[in-house]
């Protein structure tokens, strides 16, 4: 009888939303400068996609000096840390982004970057002009803040440092991915998977999130046009690619102003980069256009990829030309199921106020996180990073070497993967 009484009580345990302790705010106090602190040396050291072994060495000697099991090598180098709860209850994992950008980072901030690397064969200045620096921080803050309370914590924390976010380099493989691949989430078996996202553009304190499709598929694309060369003063002895490029790129907005349905979800198609020819009177043999096409809806996804290339061949074939077509899918569309919104979002009202919570529209940027949700439910927010008062539209925009956050967001990030720690239930 009494064993059955206590399998009963683990039972109700479970189904219920555990308290958030009351040292809490006392614990978030004390870690709020170390996470600045941290964020700061993460920020002066960055490194690219694939090729964050300091970074990922000094995230695992972190969490080991607070008693996490820790594993390494994790997708290249991630790390995987897991916090065991003294109360029963789910298993859920929580994933930041590791990785720097190739963007030369202007003096200014004590703590600015001075790291260099070589990416596509050029010498470049590495920075965290994303934020993924300051996901870093927040996550080692939540876990070091939930270690101290662990015995109060429900179920068991898994913490995902992942690495590659941004595309790990041609040929190689990397990111959410590789990360689900590799059956990281596994061992143990998490059953939902929590990420967010720090916004330049959205006022520090609040938190957007969206039902459904909320961050685009990017699909990246290389298209070449194979004509014929001859002397400019000459074309008709010739197939002119750079003329056939200028009709295919004109060809491709009628794609998304003519033939996808807008109503249904929004349709992006950007050229990028057009190379071809070196003097001004050859016409060379083909050129080739680099692009991206970004999604909201996984069926209108496989559809524009079909319609990319059937405008460019029947275009290319009326000038007598050819063309071949590669894409690449760096990220699906990042969805947030119902059911999982429905249980999440009032763990973030509770952590931060309902009134800070918003329910945004579509983002036609994009995030790997995307592949989480192939596998397990998976649930991204977006947290705001801008000083209160200030314009959005004057914010310095991600992937920009003028890239800034107000640090003063933290404290809302950890406040939120906190609660819903505490909160979540099966």
């Amino acid at each position: 009888m009494k064993k059955l009484l206590l399998l009963l009580f683990a039972a109700a345990g479970m189904g219920a939303e555990a308290q958030m302790p009351a040292s809490f705010s006392t614990l978030l106090q004390a870690e709020k400068d170390s996470v600045i602190a941290w964020r700061r040396w993460f920020h002066q050291h960055p490194e690219l996609s694939n090729r964050e072994s300091h970074t990922g060495a000094r995230i695992a000697g972190m969490l080991r000096s607070w008693g996490l099991e820790v594993q390494t090598g994790i997708a290249g180098h991630g790390v995987k840390a897991v916090l065991k709860g003294g109360r029963p209850g789910a298993v859920i994992a929580f994933r930041a982004d590791i990785d720097g950008l190739p963007v030369t980072e202007p003096g200014g901030l004590p703590y600015a970057s001075r790291e260099s690397a070589s990416f596509n064969g050029q010498t470049t200045g590495v920075m965290h002009a994303c934020g993924h620096d300051a996901h870093i921080a927040m996550l080692l803050g939540t876990a070091r803040i939930l270690s101290k309370l662990r015995k109060e914590m429900p179920g068991t924390a898994v913490f995902i440092f992942q690495p590659a976010e941004e595309g790990p380099p041609p040929g190689e493989a990397g990111g959410a991915s590789l990360v689900v691949a590799e059956g990281a989430l596994e061992q143990p078996a998490i059953e939902a998977i929590f990420g967010l996202h720090i916004m330049s553009n959205i006022e520090a304190g609040t938190i957007q999130y969206r039902p459904g499709a909320l961050m685009a598929s990017a699909d990246f694309f290389r298209l070449t046009v194979m004509g014929k060369g001859s002397h400019g003063a000459n074309p008709w002895l010739g197939k002119d690619p750079i003329v056939v490029s200028a009709q295919i790129i004109e060809g491709l907005q009628h794609i998304v102003s003519r033939q996808e349905d807008i109503t249904t979800a929004p349709v992006i198609i950007t050229v990028g980069a057009i190379n071809g020819g070196v003097r001004n009177n050859i016409i060379p043999d083909s050129v080739v256009m680099l692009g991206t096409v970004r999604t909201l809806n996984n069926a209108m996804r496989e559809d524009v990829q079909q319609r990319i290339l059937t405008t460019a061949e029947h275009i290319a074939a009326s000038a007598g030309a050819t063309v071949s077509y590669e894409n690449e899918t760096k990220a699906l569309v990042t969805t947030n199921p119902a059911g999982l919104t429905r249980k999440t979002v009032p763990l973030l009202e509770k952590a931060i106020g309902k009134e800070n919570v918003q329910e945004t529209g579509w983002k036609t940027i994009a995030e790997d996180f995307s592949f989480y949700g192939t596998r397990y439910p998976a649930f991204f927010f977006l947290l705001g990073g801008m000083p209160k008062g200030s314009d959005p539209a004057l914010a310095p925009a991600h992937h920009t070497a003028q890239f800034m956050i107000d640090e003063s967001a933290f404290e809302t990030g950890i406040k939120a993967f906190c609660q819903i720690a505490f909160g979540y239930t099966k």
